[in-house]
């Protein structure tokens, strides 16, 4: 599956704590606070999420796009130490 990851670090060292672990689970970082990777599971993602809730503090905050899932996009968000969930679902064209 395809993720992305963006973080938005409350500080320098949650910064680097961060970006730390993304590149240890396989990500590359395509821009400044933005981590692509192209073949990661759904076991290694509840894992990172898991470790990234450990790293991070109130004040960061960190989304990921993961696609497909059922067929559909999916973003995660982690903000105020508190994790979020939306699923995208097509919208019916037909008329």
């Amino acid at each position: 599956m395809f993720v992305s990851v963006i973080i938005d670090a409350g500080g320098e060292d949650s910064g680097r704590v961060t970006t730390s672990l993304l590149l240890r689970y396989g990500f590359k970082q395509v821009q400044g606070n933005c981590f692509e990777s192209y073949n990661m599971n759904d076991k290694q993602l509840s894992r990172l999420k898991l470790d990234l809730d450990r790293a991070t503090d109130f004040y960061d905050a960190i989304r990921f796009y993961q696609y497909p899932v059922d067929d559909r996009l999916v973003i995660s968000s982690l903000s105020e130490n508190r994790w979020r969930r939306m699923i995208l679902k097509e919208k019916n064209s037909a008329q």
